[in-house]
């Protein structure tokens, strides 16, 4: 065996390791669906090593690249939507933010030549910020939908004195959108100190000076910011407009 599949069969018993930790421990604690992390490892594991065949080709085509990005959001839009609501009128509502919140922060980033505008960085920044918006809008609609079930009775009471669903449901928007921003605050805030991100430490491995990388990582955090501000605005005002007390999902 080369020196190459040596390295495979150590990443794969590793991996293997962390993946039966990650299920054991949920499934002694009493966590229910115990096979959630197993089955997540395995499916990034398999849809990093597809991505990694189609990417060799398609890195500097900036047309394949479009391609792929499109495909990245429908399915990041797709995977936020399954975790608020399971109807259309959801997934539009998701989407529409997610693509607000990814568009905005991308065209500043290019526009102000913070980072050059070639496939490469578009590939790179725009596969983070989508994966910024989608977690944002995921945390953002299953905290609102918890709080509005949570506090029906308030929502209630505002209908009762006139008010519209959106304003009834206002001040739970705004806790949802605070919910959903304190992960990206908490790493933008502890990047360096207690995380190296995994953008800054590849554009080191790629060749890249660490001050150039530490350029690169700032404009990471900055446009994951600006992204997941809007969707989660965007998005909270979308679901506020109520028809059916929303039902939280598991």
């Amino acid at each position: 065996m080369n020196l190459e599949g040596i390295d495979l069969a150590r990443t794969a018993v590793g991996v293997v390791a962390l993946a039966g930790i990650a299920t054991t421990v949920p499934w002694l604690f009493g966590v229910p669906h115990r096979f959630a992390a197993v089955t997540a490892i395995a499916r990034g594991a398999l849809q990093l090593a597809l991505i990694s065949v189609v990417l060799t080709d398609v890195i500097s085509d900036a047309r394949w690249v479009g391609v792929v990005l499109v495909v990245m959001f429908a399915v990041a839009a797709w995977t936020a939507a399954r975790r608020v609501g399971p109807d259309r009128r959801t997934l539009v509502t998701v989407a529409a933010a997610m693509f607000a919140g990814v568009a905005v922060a991308l065209g500043v980033v290019f526009a102000t030549g913070a980072v050059a505008l070639t496939p490469r960085y578009a590939l790179a920044l725009g596969g983070i910020v989508i994966g910024g918006a989608m977690t944002v809008a995921g945390l953002t609609g299953r905290r609102f939908t918890e709080i509005v079930d949570d506090r029906w009775l308030e929502v209630e009471g505002w209908l009762a004195l006139g008010a519209t669903m959106r304003r009834a449901t206002l001040d739970h928007a705004r806790l949802a959108v605070r919910a959903a921003l304190i992960p990206s605050l908490d790493q933008t805030r502890t990047t360096g100190l207690v995380t190296l991100p995994g953008a800054f430490v590849g554009a080191i491995f790629g060749g890249l000076s660490p001050v150039e990388a530490g350029r690169f990582q700032v404009v990471v955090l900055a446009s994951i910011m600006a992204a997941g501000s809007i969707t989660a605005v965007l998005l909270a005002i979308g679901l506020g407009a109520l028809r059916v007390r929303p039902v939280p999902r598991t």
